[in-house]
């Protein structure tokens, strides 16, 4: 152990730590979970404190010397290295001050070590100049989820929504029967059923396009409370330009900064979104599993991909794994989104204080659902097969395609005809002819399936059969 000293007094570190001792003070003062910050978000609050450091130099605030090294051991953090250097937990200080100081000491012991010198470089003074928690922590919020959006589950999102498109390509001449309240309805295609789940998946993409335009406004340069003490008043500009350059992402000064500092309202709002997002991947996830029940007793429609056994005393079982998968996903994450909401809640006067939960959930809901939706794509969609013949029995078994028969012989006679042949067990087409309602022809016409499945919406007109 060694000793280092804070403005609390004396604490004794590890000597292989490059924290400090409000970082010990931290790490034995939360033991809670044993969970630390988020991987991405500690990364971007190393790019965050480079870009801070360069800016300072550029204003006249931080020595260049300072400054290089500064902006070298943060760039390191940026890239991923000494993760293992930020131990503290997520149940910590709600503005996140024990994971900001816990940086500004690793990074200041860094660019100690890189001096070469014994140049001495202060976590407060140097490192953390122009800044406070209270601003620093929203903005890493903000920059980290933004990317993890883009780079993770918009990238996922985009592979599923392809795959899913493909499948629609593939089953466009597949007519099936459609289930409206888990009952009989319509037929429609097996393409045009699967083109839906692609628009869901593209939706999903808009809304995380959306979030990620919605995270724009940063909070830096407010400082303590928003008011921006002991700032200058261009750092903040300057800070959003070069992290908008950086990124490839626009980002700009809060409009506000009591606003940007005292509410997560843009964190509630890309909550919603993931969980909207989770609810479609869950849809999906769920009319996939159904379609592909069976092999015999079920739909069988579809013909799920094997991926492993499924039981352990039932010989040759195949159960749908993949979708049970994101089916828990969905609901894990729906999970962890309300939880950001309630933190969302907690902005008590001037702070939310409630930061590191939010950045854990975040985090947490956009991994698992990104990982989730790119699983699911490569050992399921990509996987599936149609059983065309499956699909052709119970749509000709289907009583619904009386609906056809509606414009002809009326509603209330269609009716009759469907519940005739239900208690019969004779065909549509039995029944019509005992009955003399219409001629032969003018029945089969009317009662071909393939007919039915053509819309009158050109932008569906794609999915349905060529």
């Amino acid at each position: 152990m060694r000793t280092e000293k804070d403005s609390m007094g004396e604490m004794a570190v590890p000597d292989e730590a490059l924290w400090g001792a409000s970082t010990q003070r931290a790490v034995l003062n939360f033991p809670v979970s044993g969970r630390p910050m988020p991987v991405q978000f500690i990364r971007s609050l190393g790019l965050v404190k480079a870009v801070s450091a360069q800016v300072n130099s550029d204003l006249g605030r931080l020595a260049p010397e300072k400054s290089r090294l500064i902006q070298l051991a943060a760039r390191e953090i940026s890239q991923g290295d000494h993760v293992s250097q930020f131990p503290v937990d997520v149940f910590q200080t709600g503005s996140g001050t024990s994971t900001n100081m816990n940086a500004n000491e690793v990074i200041a012991r860094l660019a100690g070590q890189l001096s070469g010198s014994g140049l001495v470089v202060h976590p407060n003074d140097d490192v953390n100049c122009g800044q406070s928690s209270n601003d620093i922590i929203p903005t890493v919020l903000h920059v980290s989820v933004a990317l993890a959006l883009r780079d993770d589950l918009l990238a996922a999102l985009v592979q599923l929504r392809q795959e899913l498109d493909r499948k629609a390509d593939e089953f466009s001449e597949i007519v099936k029967i459609g289930r409206t309240h888990l009952m009989d309805a319509t037929p429609l295609t097996l393409g045009q059923e699967f083109s839906g789940y692609a628009r869901q998946v593209q939706k999903a993409e808009e809304r995380v396009r959306h979030a990620i335009s919605a995270l724009g406004e940063l909070a830096i340069g407010g400082t303590a409370v928003g008011t921006g003490i002991n700032g200058h008043p261009e750092f903040a500009r300057r800070v959003c330009a070069i992290l908008s350059e950086e990124t490839g992402i626009s980002f700009h000064e809060a409009a506000n900064h009591f606003e940007a500092q005292g509410a997560r309202d843009d964190c509630t709002e890309v909550a919603g979104i993931l969980a909207t997002v989770a609810g479609s991947l869950t849809k999906i996830a769920n009319d996939i599993r159904l379609l592909g029940s069976g092999p015999r007793a079920g739909l069988a429609e579809l013909k799920l991909p094997a991926t492993q056994p499924g039981s352990s005393i039932m010989p040759g079982k195949v159960n749908p794994v993949m979708s049970e998968m994101l089916v828990q996903v969905g609901l894990y994450v729906q999970g962890l989104t309300q939880t950001v909401v309630m933190c969302g809640r907690d902005g008590h006067f001037e702070l939310n204080v409630t930061l590191p939960l939010m950045a854990h959930c975040l985090h947490e809901a956009m991994h698992c659902l990104a990982n989730g939706a790119k699983i699911f794509s490569e050992k399921c969609v990509t996987g599936l097969t149609a059983d065309a013949d499956r699909c052709r029995e119970l749509m000709e078994r289907s009583l619904m395609l009386v609906t056809a028969l509606n414009p002809h012989i009326g509603y209330d006679a269609a009716a009759k005809v469907a519940k005739e042949a239900l208690a019969s067990g004779r065909t549509l087409r039995e029944v019509v002819l005992e009955q003399g309602l219409m001629s032969a022809d003018a029945l089969d016409r009317a009662l071909d399936p393939l007919a039915m499945t053509m819309t009158t919406n050109k932008d569906s007109d794609k999915t349905g059969p060529k």
